[in-house]
């Protein structure tokens, strides 16, 4: 079972940019699609966005597309995600996980701690 562990939130103005890291334990991680979910105060926890096991396929939750980027690198077991013109609403707390090839949106196994990400207006 993979493990993971994030990090690179914090706090930030509207308009400005954060990069989150995943960092994974186990050797298969470079065979796995992952996702980045996120929970705002209140609300389920929600889709974000998700990159194949070679990188080469991502997808997104239309609320981030074209703000957000997801990418990975697994000779490092780190899957990234670059937040770009954040919004308040993007405020939450950011948690990899990884998912189903047949349904990116789909978590498999158990999660990080996650990462807070505040944005202030």
């Amino acid at each position: 079972q993979v493990q993971l562990v994030e990090s690179g939130g914090g706090l930030v103005q509207a308009g400005g940019s954060l990069k989150l890291s995943c960092a994974a334990s186990g050797r298969t991680f470079g065979s796995y699609t992952m996702g980045w979910f996120r929970r705002a105060p209140g609300k389920e926890r929600e889709f974000v966005g998700a990159i194949s096991w070679s990188g080469r396929a991502t997808y997104y939750a239309g609320s981030v597309k074209g703000r957000f980027t997801i990418s990975r690198d697994n000779a490092k077991n780190t899957v990234y995600l670059q937040m770009n013109s954040l919004k308040p609403e993007d405020t939450a707390v950011y948690y990899c996980a990884r998912v189903k090839d047949s349904d990116y949106r789909d978590p498999l196994g158990s999660w990080g701690q996650g990462t807070q990400v505040t944005v202030s207006s």
